[in-house]
C-alpha cells in the first residue's frame, strides 16, 4: 500500500472485536444503562490532550456508528495526518448518550494508539526531509492491529515496507543458512514466486555484491555502520534500492540518511510509540 486508504473490512473486524472485548456476552455497559435514560441524546467532542499528529478518526467514527446502531452523527474537524495542539477539537459526535459512553474507551484506545504511531512517524519524516531517505515500518506490529498501525505510519509521513509474509519475499539470515547461500535462496524464491517482489538482507559489502549479482534489486543493510553503508551505496547503489535497518534512532537518523540509502527501517514506529492522549468530553447540557 502506498496511499493512506484504510481497509474498511479490517476496520470493521477490529472494531467489533474490540467492542466485544469491552462489552462481554451478553453485551452490556452496566454503568451507562443504570445511570442514563435510554432516550437521552447528547453531543460530545474528541479533544487532543497533547500536541501531535492525528490518525484514526474514521476508525473512531465506526465505533460510534456501531454502538449507536448507525444513529450517531460524526463531524470530523481535522484531516487525517494533521498536526494538532493540546485543546484542539478533532471531531464532534451527537447521538444516544448511552452509546457515546459505551463507545468511548474503544474509540479512544484505537485513535490514541494510531495517533501515537503517526506522531512518532512524523518526527522521523521531519528529520529526513531534504534527504533522499524515507522512513519505513516493519512487521513488528500489535497482533490484530497491523492494518491500523501501518495506516497510521502512512498518515504520519512514512511508508509501509510490506504488509505480511504474503506480498513480499524477504530473504533473511536464516533463509540464507537454510538454502545454502544468498544466491541459492534468491533463485529458489524467483522460481517459486516469479511475480513477487524480493528483498534480501545483507550484512557485508560482499553479501551486497552477491545479492545484486543474483538479481536482487532491494537490499536490507542490517546493522551496518555508516561507513559500511557508504561503501555499499557506492558499490551497488545504482543497481538496487538500499535500506538501512537495525537499531536506528532519532539521534542517528540524519547520519544514516546522509550515507545515500533510500530508506531507514524503524520497527519502533509500531512497537514502541507512546499513545497520543485524546479524550472524549460531553458538552454541558
Amino acid at each position: 500500500m502506498t496511499d493512506k486508504g484504510l481497509d474498511l473490512a479490517e476496520v470493521e473486524r477490529i472494531v467489533y472485536t474490540a467492542l466485544a472485548e469491552d462489552l462481554g456476552d451478553p453485551p452490556r455497559d452496566v454503568t451507562s444503562e443504570a445511570t442514563i435514560p435510554g432516550g437521552q441524546v447528547d453531543t460530545a467532542e474528541l479533544v487532543a490532550r497533547a500536541d501531535g499528529v492525528v490518525a484514526g478518526l474514521p476508525v473512531a467514527a465506526q465505533v460510534f456508528a456501531v454502538t449507536s446502531g448507525g444513529t450517531a452523527t460524526f463531524e470530523q474537524l481535522v484531516e487525517e495526518g494533521a498536526r494538532v495542539t493540546r485543546g484542539d477539537v478533532l471531531a464532534v459526535i451527537t447521538g444516544p448518550t448511552r452509546s457515546l459512553l459505551t463507545a468511548e474507551r474503544t474509540a479512544l484506545n484505537l485513535i490514541s494508539r494510531m495517533s501515537g504511531v503517526a506522531t512518532h512517524t512524523r518526527r522521523w519524516a521531519d528529520l529526513l526531509e531534504g534527504t533522499k531517505a524515507t522512513v519505513l515500518d516493519t512487521r513488528k506490529t500489535t497482533p490484530g492491529l497491523r492494518a491500523l498501525e501501518k495506516y497510521a505510519v502512512r498518515a504520519g509521513g512514512g511508508t509501509n515496507k510490506r504488509m505480511g509474509l504474503y506480498d513480499v519475499a524477504m530473504i533473511k539470515d536464516n533463509h540464507k543458512l537454510a538454502a545454502g547461500s544468498i544466491t541459492a535462496a534468491y533463485r529458489k524464491v524467483r522460481e517459486s514466486f516469479p511475480d513477487v517482489p524480493v528483498q534480501v538482507e545483507v550484512t557485508t559489502l560482499a553479501e551486497a555484491r552477491e545479492a545484486v549479482e543474483a538479481g536482487a534489486t532491494f537490499l536490507l543493510c542490517d546493522n551496518m555502520t555508516t561507513e559500511a553503508l557508504r561503501e555499499v551505496v557506492e558499490a551497488v547503489g545504482d543497481r538496487a534500492e538500499l535500506e538501512a535497518t537495525g537499531n536506528l534512532t532519532l539521534r542517528t537518523a540524519e547520519a544514516y540518511a546522509a550515507t545515500g540509502v533510500d530508506y531507514l527501517s524503524v520497527g519502533a514506529l509500531t512497537h514502541s510509540s507512546p499513545i497520543l492522549d485524546i479524550a472524549l468530553d460531553l458538552r454541558p447540557r
